[in-house]
């Protein structure tokens, strides 16, 4: 029974192990320098066992979701160090920070207990993040949402989508309404109204900071988790009826005011109409999928670098160039792997903040692989987010992270569970 165990557990890192030797195989073979190929295979593979390590030693819950993030990362460094070696290295450091957020996020969230209580500051701390963005940051391709510090450029309002959650959750668990109920004064005249408006404004806060910033994808993103724990956690059809017809009003008020959703609204419709300005990036991206067929051309073989911001918005395409489709395929049933874990640890908890929470951080790595995916793809216009754990970024890949800590941490409670069950 042991022996059984042991391989049942060393098998999936086996697995990790060698596919990082293979894929960084390939691309020494491509040319890259041995130094670089040693820094980056054992720098990657060195951070994702110490990590798989410590979980098993100290048993802290699922023993799947960091190994199947680990392998999305694999797919994101490969294709990283084939574009461009320094993106690779930076993405290393990158990485290890996250690992830090993970363990953090893990820990402080299994030791502060209030966490169901204080959904004011949720609203408070986007304001603040908000605030500081529109003084500090600086624009980028249509959206001020970055602030620059040195050579590096982070996202403040990555945040909003764990703290979108953890205030819907609040909400879910009945602790929003109970706590409105006590304000002093008003507390009863509030309690008259239904808490789902009050939590509707909340979400709305958050949402509309982000239009303010242009940054329309984000936006959609936290309104489609929105959308989806409406209909898990509270089935009001009416309720997601008015929500639909808001996002389509707020939709059409956009289209008409911004000539960046203009561009990419026309790229989507017709990228050929315009293919050396509007459509560039959307039709090097589809004559990248179509060289790649169903195998691709081998690492090494590809063009990526025609795609503009191909480390980052467009590495998808660069991924179904080299490794084919099926490798698209392989890292679409990674995420599809991702979201099914957590689900699953969702639905074993019984406390139902945390179900609420877990449930919310898989359905924000579903969706938003869904928009990003579906905008290299062309299936719908293109919104600029990352694909988590794969697309160059820091402060992206830290928040990832950081929100599977917070899933591991209830996924240790479950276990607890289980084990003092009569």
């Amino acid at each position: 029974m042991f022996a059984k165990l042991t391989k049942s557990v060393t098998f999936p890192a086996l697995m990790l192990v060698l596919a990082n030797i293979l894929a960084f195989g390939l691309l020494f073979m491509f040319g890259m320098s041995q130094l670089e190929a040693i820094y980056i295979i054992f720098g990657t593979l060195a951070l994702f066992i110490i990590m798989y390590s410590l979980i098993l030693y100290f048993k802290l819950g699922d023993k799947y979701i960091m190994l199947i993030s680990a392998m999305l990362v694999t797919f994101g460094i490969i294709m990283l160090t084939r574009i461009d070696p320094h993106f690779a290295s930076l993405q290393i450091g990158w990485v290890a920070i996250s690992i830090g957020g993970f363990f953090g996020a893990y820990f402080i969230y299994k030791a502060v207990k209030i966490w169901k209580n204080i959904w004011w500051v949720y609203i408070a701390a986007t304001i603040v993040l908000f605030i500081i963005t529109m003084i500090f940051g600086i624009e980028i391709n249509g959206a001020r949402r970055w602030i620059r510090i040195g050579n590096f450029t982070m996202q403040p309002l990555e945040l909003m989508r764990i703290m979108l959650v953890m205030f819907l959750a609040c909400y879910y668990s009945g602790h929003f309404k109970s706590n409105l109920s006590r304000i002093p004064g008003i507390g009863k005249f509030l309690n008259k109204i239904p808490a789902k408006y009050y939590a509707m404004l909340g979400v709305y806060v958050f949402i509309g900071s982000l239009i303010m910033q242009r940054e329309w994808g984000t936006s959609l993103l936290l309104f489609g988790i929105y959308m989806l724990m409406i209909f898990v956690f509270e089935p009001d059809w009416k309720l997601l009826a008015l929500n639909a017809g808001i996002a389509v009003a707020g939709a059409m008020l956009g289209y008409m005011n911004l000539f960046h959703i203009q561009t990419r609204f026309a790229a989507w419709v017709d990228p050929w109409a315009d293919v050396a300005r509007g459509g560039f990036q959307i039709t090097q991206s589809l004559f990248a999928i179509s060289a790649g067929g169903y195998f691709g051309t081998g690492i090494g073989n590809g063009a990526p670098t025609h795609i503009p911001e191909v480390h980052s918005d467009f590495i998808f395409a660069a991924i179904c160039e080299e490794l084919g489709i099926f490798g698209g395929v392989a890292v679409i049933l990674l995420f599809f792997l991702l979201c099914y874990r957590c689900f699953k640890i969702a639905i074993q908890t019984k406390d139902t903040f945390n179900k609420a929470v877990a449930f919310g951080i898989a359905a924000g790595y579903g969706l938003q692989t869904f928009i990003i995916i579906g905008g290299v793809i062309n299936f719908i216009p293109l919104t600029g987010i990352t694909l988590p754990f794969v697309s160059y970024g820091g402060s992206s890949m830290v928040v990832s992270f950081a929100a599977l800590g917070i899933v591991q941490a209830i996924s240790s409670g479950n276990s607890r569970e289980r084990r003092v069950a009569p």
